[in-house]
């Protein structure tokens, strides 16, 4: 005896359909099971919903009684049929993550079954090799269990009086680094509208990386205006050297300019800050940063290791891209002085000669511990030691 649904006098325009796709659902592709109603013309809408669904339909007399036995269709029936598979949720399933993702897929969400006919949508970043990273969904996770809150992670009414030089030191290089932040936060927010959604976990990385730099550049403007001030200088030859990043169109070289090669840089100064800066909010401020700026040189690192190793030959345009760089900036004139001469100050502690002179060597530590962090991290990448050591320093001497 076949199972039986009696939908009474439900109809389908007030859900009697969601009874019997539950009792198809128990049933393998070609069995059956019958239904039964009551409401007026109940058997017609019955057939015409098996139309749409793809399930056979049959009207029967049984003992006087008016029955529609429905014989569950393929899977590739009715409104299914030509739908497209668009992977796993799961990125580590096999063939979860596309080589090229598909137009059709849309926004849906990876692993879903999109209906044939969905509109297409282009998303320019659409193949594996150009955004994906494996540990992508990792770092995201990371990151979403870092975040921290301004209001409360920093002691704003630490208290604590500077030196008018002193003061306004901090404040020239926090406007330095706020600029640097805001190319940071623009260049991941650019290519972020332009990853294809299947991607999703890079999306997830870079849409946290905007929130990171936003919060970074809140921060560090609090503190600049913490005693009254107003942000100091900001140079052409600086802003020269931000613009060569937002030029890029390609995201791997973005990836590698900003995040392997600036961000990477950036770590070391605010090491260098949170070791040396004269008050207990610029101190806190800086820790905080370069825990999330190292988490944006661990995404850039996974994602050009993965690229590198399908395609070898791209340390050749990344070679370039630095060199072309280096070109366009040789007529700057890199870290302003203002910037340089502030690191000096915060460096040394005190206005004395004795003070100066080691503030002095300590930022010219810096500088070798960037570039050696630079190097480092290039050879990292598969570039050979010589390759290294010239392309880091080819980097900007404005640091980002």
């Amino acid at each position: 005896m076949l199972p039986t649904i009696d939908i009474e006098s439900l109809g389908f325009d007030a859900g009697a359909h969601l009874l019997i796709k539950h009792g198809l659902q128990q049933l393998a592709p070609g069995d059956a099971l019958d239904v039964t109603g009551l409401g007026a013309g109940w058997d017609g809408q019955l057939a015409a919903w098996c139309r749409s669904q793809g399930h056979p339909c049959t009207a029967l007399e049984v003992d006087g009684r008016r029955l529609v036995r429905v014989t569950r269709g393929g899977a590739s029936a009715g409104r299914w049929r030509a739908a497209l598979h668009s992977g796993h949720a799961d990125p580590r399933a096999e063939g979860a993550i596309a080589d090229q993702a598909k137009a059709q897929w849309g926004l849906a969400a990876r692993g879903a079954t999109v209906e044939a006919g969905s509109p297409a949508m282009q998303f320019r970043l659409d193949q594996k090799e150009e955004v994906w990273a494996e540990r992508a969904a990792d770092l995201y996770a990371q990151a979403a269990a870092a975040q921290w809150d301004p209001e409360t992670a920093i002691d704003w009414k630490a208290e604590f009086t500077l030196p008018d030089m002193v003061e306004d030191a901090v404040v020239q290089v926090l406007t330095y680094m706020i600029e640097n932040e805001v190319a940071a936060l623009v260049v991941p927010a650019r290519f972020l509208g332009q990853v294809h959604p299947h991607y999703r976990e890079v999306q997830a990385v870079l849409a946290i990386q905007v929130a990171d730099e936003a919060r970074h550049i809140e921060v560090f403007t609090r503190r600049v205006r913490l005693k009254g001030r107003e942000p100091g200088l900001s140079t052409a030859g600086g802003q020269s050297s931000l613009k060569t990043l937002l030029d890029e169109q390609d995201f791997s070289v973005a990836e590698f300019l900003l995040s392997v090669l600036g961000e990477g840089t950036f770590v070391s100064l605010l090491h260098f800050l949170h070791a040396y800066a004269p008050d207990p909010v610029t101190r806190q401020i800086a820790r905080l940063a370069a825990r999330d700026e190292a988490r944006h040189v661990a995404f850039g690192m996974t994602h050009l290791a993965a690229r590198l190793e399908r395609e070898p030959a791209f340390r050749t345009r990344l070679a370039n891209a630095v060199q072309s760089r280096n070109d366009a900036l040789a007529a700057s004139s890199g870290l302003n002085e203002e910037v340089f001469d502030a690191l000096i100050l915060l460096a040394a502690g005190a206005l004395t000669p004795a003070a100066i002179a080691a503030g002095y060597l300590r930022v010219q530590q810096l500088m070798v511990d960037m570039a050696e962090g630079r190097q480092s991290r290039l050879e990292r990448l598969g570039f050979s030691k010589t390759e290294a050591q010239q392309l880091s320093a080819l980097h900007t001497r404005n640091f980002m």
